[in-house]
């Protein structure tokens, strides 16, 4: 319990921090908002009643304490291209990249962990080096490359989805989820093929330890050795990895989203990057890192749940 508390802990403060750090850097490069907001034929006055109602006229620390507090109420400021509020714009965007991601790691999970037992128990086999090519070739091929040759085959010769014809999440969230799954695959198979390749070395290298050997030489059948001992103490680097993968999923999500015509988080951020809309940027980049570190103390939750060592050893 103490090892969560401490991981939660650190998770705050280093959300603290970075949103610091963003806040303290487009703060510097980002000029005059009010400006920004208001165009060029805006008189002194009505820039100077902007800012003091954004409180752009406050000191910079007070106003970093109004951004973070808002920033977990909804209140993300004005996008400069829009003149909408950022929580408005992001949250439908949000929900689009995070079904995606959800479906995406379900199918990594789900191919992963039965590819991997089944690669390590047939490791050294006539096929192994069939598979290994294999998982090089999946491992190699950009996702970017996978989405082009998913839509050709799947959208303009099969005709299972339209490329570019989104529907919306609110009216058909089937049709979403199916036009997502096909997005979630590109994403997946590299990923996929990694994992199975980590979750393989790990097993082989846990069956190699003494107490496998001793089990199975007491005549406990190797299968159930490998499936009941092996496969638990083999799950804690792939869980660290999966997730890293978790957080990699959004950054690599960006050109799929590209390529697919998603309404996506990432398609929106290159957007605005593009645009100099730094209050959008800005709130992309906080939740960004928000998932990162969030995904990174999630498996060491689960890890020190599996591993009761690891949990002793955060008790040190």
């Amino acid at each position: 319990m103490k090892y969560a508390v401490r991981r939660i802990l650190a998770l705050i403060i280093t959300m603290i921090m970075v949103s610091f750090l963003a806040f303290a850097a487009f703060h510097m490069i980002s000029g005059d908002p009010a400006q920004a907001i208001l165009g060029t034929n805006a008189t002194p006055e009505m820039l100077e009643r902007l800012r003091h109602e954004m409180g752009l006229d406050q000191p910079f620390i007070v106003q970093y304490f109004r951004w973070f507090t808002g920033f977990f109420t909804g209140n993300l400021g004005i996008s400069y291209s829009y003149r909408q509020p950022v929580a408005d714009l992001i949250m439908p965007k949000l929900k689009v990249t995070l079904l995606m991601v959800m479906i995406s790691f379900v199918i990594i999970v789900l191919c992963s962990l039965p590819l991997g037992l089944r690669a390590a128990q047939k490791s050294g086999g006539r096929l192994d080096w069939v598979r290994t090519t294999f998982q090089q070739l999946c491992m190699a091929v950009p996702a970017f490359f996978l989405s082009i040759l998913v839509s050709y085959l799947f959208g303009i010769i099969l005709k299972w989805f339209t490329p570019g014809d989104f529907p919306k999440i609110e009216h058909n969230l089937i049709g979403v989820m199916r036009y997502l799954f096909f997005a979630a695959v590109c994403i997946a198979i590299p990923r996929i093929a990694m994992t199975v390749r980590m979750l393989k070395s790990t097993i082989i290298q846990e069956m190699e330890k003494d107490y496998v050997r001793t089990a199975i030489s007491r005549g406990n059948d190797r299968a159930e050795v490998l499936k009941k001992h092996v496969l638990k103490n083999s799950l804690v680097p792939t869980i660290t990895m999966l997730g890293q993968t978790m957080a990699e999923i959004v950054g690599g999500s960006i050109v799929v989203e590209q390529v697919f015509g998603i309404p996506g988080m990432g398609r929106f951020l290159v957007a605005s990057i593009s645009n100099r809309d730094y209050p959008v940027v800005e709130a992309l980049v906080v939740i960004l890192a928000f998932w990162v570190i969030l995904s990174g103390t999630v498996a060491d939750l689960i890890n020190q749940k599996i591993d009761p060592r690891l949990r002793l050893g955060g008790r040190a």
